[in-house]
C-alpha cells in the first residue's frame, strides 16, 4: 500500500541528545536526535565506511568559565565536547578521513543586543576547532535567528534539519 511506513519502521529507535549531550552509536535502526539548537550549537559526525555517527548538543565555546562543570559535563562546551565526539567515534571504528562532519545552529534567537554573542561564539569555536583536529566540515547551517532541530538516520547517513518553517535533508552517507 502506498504511503504505508516499511516494517524497518517501525523498529527505529529514536536516541534523544539533550542540551550539553553527546550520544555515538553504530545500530543501523538508531537515529540521533537533537532539538531546539537556538545559540547551541549541534554538531553531527558519520562515517560512512563503519555506519558509525555522533551528535553534539553544545552550549558554551569555552570551559574556562568553569573547569568543575567542564570535568562532569563535557558536552556543554565545544573544547571539550568536540574531542569527547570524536575519540568515542574512534572507539567505534570511525576515522578522521571517513567522518563527515555538519555543523548547525549559532543563531542569535534574543530580541534587542546581545552583548555575549554567543552564538557567534560557538560557531567560532567549532570552526577553529574543527580546524586544529583536522576534520573538514561537509555542511553549515549557522547562523541566523532561527532554531534548527537535527535528526541523523544511522543507517543511511542522512541528516534532516527542521527549521520553523521549512525542512532540510543532507547526505553525510
Amino acid at each position: 500500500m502506498s504511503g504505508s511506513p516499511s516494517v524497518a519502521a517501525f523498529f527505529t529507535q529514536r536516541v534523544i541528545v539533550g542540551v550539553a549531550e553527546y550520544v555515538v552509536s553504530r545500530e543501523p535502526s538508531s537515529t540521533l536526535s537533537t532539538y531546539a539548537l537556538g545559540s547551541c550549537i549541534g554538531l553531527a559526525a558519520y562515517d560512512p565506511k563503519t555506519h558509525c555517527g555522533g551528535l553534539l548538543h553544545y552550549m558554551l565555546p569555552d570551559s574556562t568559565v568553569s573547569p568543575d562543570k567542564a570535568a562532569r559535563q563535557p558536552a556543554m562546551f565545544a573544547d571539550t565536547g568536540i574531542p569527547v565526539l570524536f575519540s568515542a567515534l574512534k572507539g567505534l571504528g570511525a576515522t578522521r578521513t571517513n567522518l563527515r562532519v555538519f555543523v548547525a545552529g549559532g543563531a542569535s534567537v534574543l530580541s534587542g543586543p546581545n552583548n555575549f554573542k554567543i552564538g557567534e561564539r560557538n560557531i567560532a569555536a567549532a570552526k577553529q576547532l574543527l580546524g586544529v583536529y583536522g576534520f573538514k566540515i561537509s555542511g553549515v547551517e549557522i547562523g541566523g535567528l532561527v532554531n534548527r532541530t537535527l535528526h541523523l538516520d544511522l543507517s543511511t547517513g542522512k541528516l534532516l534539519m527542521k527549521l520553523p518553517d521549512s525542512e532540510r535533508i543532507f547526505n553525510l552517507g
